[in-house]
Order: C-alpha cells, then sequence, then structure tokens
C-alpha cells in the first residue's frame, strides 16, 4: 500500500484571486510547492509576486479560489527589520515567538547565522549592521525556524551588485533543503536561474508560464513570456514571428540575412548593436571592435522562438 502523502505538495492553491482594496491583483493562480524544491515567482513591477506570496503565507485573505498548507509555513517579507539588540538575540527572539525550547535556541541560531554566513556578526549590534549584513539576519531567522514551507520576498532588494552577488550565492545553499519547499518572489532573472529549479511567470495577476528555468528560456510558450524573458528581437516571416535574444543573433560575413547597424551601446566586454533588416529588428553582442553606426553587416540566426502573427499581443513587457 502506498503512502499518497508522498506526493502530496506541503503547499497548493487553486484557482486564486487575491484584492488588494476593490482590485484584483492575482487572478486565478494554481501552483503548488513540492518538498525539496526551489520556485522562483518571477514577473515585472506591478505583477502581483508578493500580493500572491502575502496569500499564501495566510497575511491576506483570498476573494476567491483556495490554499492548502501541509506543514509551518514561515514567511521573509522585503524589508529586514531588526530588534534593537544583537545579532543572536534577534534570531532567538524568532525562535521563541516559534515556541521553540529555551535551551535549543542559541545553537539554531549559530547555525542558522553560520548556513548564511553571518555567525561572525553574533554578538554585533543590529543598528551596527551594513544592508547586506542586515538582509543575511532576516534570512537567519526564518531558516532557524525550519519551516516546511519558506516564503521569501524579494531577499537581494536594495543591495549594490557585488553585495547581492555574494549573498545569492551563500543563499542558494542556505535556502535549499531535501525536506523544505521554498518560495522565493525575486525581480531580476539573474536571481532566478541562480536560485530556482522552476520557475513561475506572473504577468499582470495571471500565471502565465510555469516551468524548469531553462526550459522556459528555450521554449517560451507565448510572445508575452518571451518578451519578458529578453526575447527583444523580432522578424516577420510570413504568417508568423521570430523573436530572438541577443544570444541568437551572430555576425557571420558569409550568413545569409544582411542589416544595417542602427544603434551601439558600449558594454564592458563589447558592444550591443541594434540591427534593422527588412522584415524586422534584432539585437546582438559583438565583440571590439565592432561595426559602426550605419555599417552594413550579414549575419545568421542560432535559435530564436515563432509564433503565429497576433495583432492583441504586446510587443515588449518590461522586466
Amino acid at each position: 500500500m502506498t503512502d499518497s502523502s508522498a506526493d502530496r505538495p506541503l503547499l497548493r492553491c487553486e484557482q486564486l484571486t487575491v484584492l488588494r482594496g476593490k482590485r484584483e491583483v492575482v487572478r486565478d493562480v494554481s501552483m503548488d510547492l513540492q518538498e525539496g524544491e526551489i520556485v522562483a515567482a518571477l514577473g515585472p513591477n506591478g505583477a502581483g509576486k508578493s500580493t500572491l506570496l502575502d496569500a499564501l503565507a495566510g497575511a491576506l485573505e483570498p476573494a476567491r479560489g483556495t490554499i492548502e498548507r501541509n506543514g509551518r509555513v514561515a514567511v521573509a517579507l522585503q524589508a529586514p527589520d531588526l530588534a534593537r539588540r544583537t545579532v543572536l538575540a534577534n534570531v532567538t527572539l524568532a525562535l521563541a515567538w516559534w515556541g521553540v525550547p529555551r535551551a535549543e535556541r542559541a545553537a539554531r541560531a549559530r547555525e542558522a547565522l553560520g548556513m548564511i554566513g553571518a555567525e561572525h556578526l553574533a554578538q554585533r549590534p543590529a543598528g551596527a549592521l551594513s544592508g547586506g549584513e542586515r538582509r543575511r539576519v532576516h534570512l537567519a531567522r526564518t531558516i532557524a525556524v525550519r519551516p516546511d514551507v519558506l516564503l521569501l520576498d524579494e531577499p537581494f532588494a536594495g543591495l549594490d551588485a557585488e553585495v547581492r552577488a555574494t549573498l545569492l550565492e551563500d543563499a542558494v545553499s542556505a535556502v535549499r533543503s531535501a525536506a523544505r519547499a521554498t518560495l522565493v518572489v525575486v525581480h531580476d532573472r539573474a536571481e532566478a536561474w541562480a536560485l530556482a529549479d522552476r520557475l513561475l511567470i506572473l504577468i499582470d495577476g495571471e500565471l502565465v508560464a510555469s516551468g524548469p528555468p531553462r526550459e522556459l528560456l528555450e521554449r517560451p510558450p507565448s510572445p508575452v513570456v518571451a518578451r519578458f524573458l529578453g526575447y527583444d528581437g523580432s522578424l516577420l516571416e510570413g504568417d508568423q514571428t521570430t523573436l530572438t535574444r541577443p544570444a541568437h543573433v551572430l555576425l557571420d560575413a558569409n550568413g545569409p540575412l544582411r542589416a544595417t547597424v542602427t544603434r551601439a551601446v558600449p558594454l564592458e566586454d563589447g558592444v550591443r548593436l541594434e540591427l534593422e533588416l527588412d522584415n524586422g529588428k534584432l539585437y546582438t553582442v559583438a565583440p571590439l571592435p565592432a561595426p559602426g553606426i550605419g555599417e552594413m553587416v550579414r549575419l545568421h540566426l542560432s535559435g530564436g522562438a515563432r509564433f503565429p502573427l497576433s495583432t492583441d499581443a504586446p510587443d515588449r513587457v518590461e522586466a
């Protein structure tokens, strides 16, 4: 006899609709979180990512639909607010709130701080922490609880690139657990790729795509998803449109396509080129020395996504 609970998700919602005031911010979303996986919710500003997380955490009541939670759910909200105490005291306070026995709190707090690379901060006053250090302590408080479901809202927001990259590396191993499901709301695609086994892409409050990051990037299910994932070029070919990312467009002196360089934006390791063709516009990144504005170039495509022409698909979704 099989154990039916083995395949039961730790968290699930069905046809979930959530309002803020009278406005539908999340609409008819169905998703689940399975044990051992990290899922990233990704979408443009205002897509409903944080509202979805608030509802899953129990902070907002659904207007319609259902939410099923199997186990303890802990959430780390976007603002890393800490008490005016030491770092260690902040983490042990969270454990006290969750009912962890006093004798276990200090050891569990230090363990969580160590997992996120912050054990050396244990005796430092919270007011003396940098932004990145505050983020680490904020994450440690939630990890220390050892929840079944971990919900993180923009855990890397407001950090400069170097601090964010270092915290992201540590967070990948710190939040991963075979016994836990994690949903993390992110704004940056690079963060989602670094963290997630699966992506949920929300646009205008609707779940428009779900799947492994590489699969969605290589085979986006719609033009809207493709545009959001960086497919910024397009070619009209009969009754279809081919959408491309810069990596799909290769300069080639013997290539079958001819284009004119209409814009050149210097990058750290090359130049981003805008290429005008008779039937569309493409973008690529070329190494130095790169063609200049007005030059004719030849190219070929290596990849891309083809879709039937549609007059109601937006041309671009801003991240």
